[in-house]
């Protein structure tokens, strides 16, 4: 199957009392389901992952982070993520927490949740089979991963490697 490659990072945030921040999508992907922020890299440009992280949670947020303030605690590679495209994606964990709500924005509405709550949520099924439990597992480590998400069969995680927290 050939499919465009897309490169892009997601940045897990929380307040102060320890729930998520999640956007619940107005525009495609995902489209109508919560999800933390993120988006594409500005590969034109030659951006780098952390500074997307960072550009994004501004962008999105209003919430001025630096590299420091973030932790990578994962980078998968899915493959054929609804049968549309493969996405390489990196997975930070900001470590300030949000002081509020930030305000809708064009991309959606946010809001804060527990970790338990977001169980009961409309999110995409990649992040209920995967991208949440690798942050429950991993968010302080780091870890390499492949997901096979071909449409019509089961998504698959494959672990590449760990490295354990210093």
């Amino acid at each position: 199957m050939s499919l465009a490659y897309k490169i892009a990072v997601l940045v897990f945030l929380e307040n102060a009392a320890g729930e998520q921040l999640l956007l619940l999508r107005a525009k495609p992907p995902n489209l109508g389901v919560w999800s933390p922020i993120g988006g594409k890299l500005e590969t034109a440009v030659g951006e780098s992952p952390f500074e997307c992280a960072v550009r994004e949670t501004f962008e999105e947020t209003g919430h001025r982070v630096t590299t420091a303030d973030l932790h990578l605690f994962a980078m998968i590679a899915e493959k054929a993520y609804e049968g549309q495209t493969h996405w390489l994606m990196f997975l930070f964990r900001c470590k300030v927490p949000l002081p509020a709500l930030p305000p809708p924005i064009d991309e959606g509405q946010f809001a804060f949740f527990s970790r338990a709550a977001i169980e009961m949520l409309a999110i995409p099924e990649t992040d209920r089979r995967a991208l949440w439990p690798i942050y429950d597992r991993y968010r302080d480590k780091f870890v390499a991963l492949k997901a096979d998400c071909l449409p019509g069969k089961p998504v698959v995680v494959e672990i590449e490697e760990i490295t354990p927290a210093p």
